[in-house]
């Protein structure tokens, strides 16, 4: 083989070789999902989502490229009090028992500065499956500030928040509108593997 050949051959070795990707999973005890509404204009409520899974694939040549997919358990709802947890997860709102999922696939990823972007994507509640973005915000990366100290966090991990609203009667949740639900996520990932 000629010098040529072999530049040539390592050029489209080059040119062909995947993009590196990293895979995140959100770390349940640093995940927050909360979201709050309008009590008929009287005062903000709020709740949470206790029980979520998360991964990003995370492209660092081409953050733009990159994935994620969010799992939410609909019945580790929790809003402090018993019996509106109860009515929320009931027929009235999310019937949790017909549908025990909500989920989140983006569907596309736009920076919007060094540390923002808008995360677009698919979210299904109740059966029903409409475009959302998150406004996301980057808030770590690389070692864990706690991992000199404790086992568990060595290794990368990444962080975010992010923010988003939703109607929840175009999700079919809920006999009447309450104005716009805020989405309000914290979490930090860390890499697999």
């Amino acid at each position: 083989m000629s010098f040529n050949s072999m530049i040539a051959a390592a050029a489209l070795t080059v040119a062909v070789a995947p993009v590196y990707a990293q895979t995140y999973k959100a770390d349940q005890g640093h995940t927050e999902v909360r979201f709050s509404w309008s009590h008929a204009g009287v005062s903000t409520q709020h709740g949470e989502f206790t029980k979520v899974e998360g991964v990003l694939d995370l492209n660092t040549d081409d953050v733009e490229a990159s994935t994620l997919n969010v799992t939410i358990d609909a019945n580790s709802l929790s809003s402090g009090f018993g019996p509106l947890d109860d009515h929320l997860k009931s027929a009235d709102f999310l019937e949790v028992e017909t549908y025990p999922e909500i989920t989140f696939v983006s569907t596309g990823i736009e920076r919007t500065g060094d540390t923002t972007a808008d995360v677009t994507g698919d979210l299904t509640i109740h059966g029903v499956t409409k475009p959302v973005t998150l406004k996301a915000t980057l808030t770590h990366q690389g070692p864990h500030p706690l991992g000199g100290a404790i086992e568990y966090y060595q290794g990368d991990w990444v962080a975010f928040s992010a923010e988003a609203e939703i109607d929840h009667t175009e999700f079919g949740v809920g006999p009447f509108s309450t104005g716009p639900i805020t989405i309000l996520i914290d979490t930090e990932m860390k890499a697999d593997g």
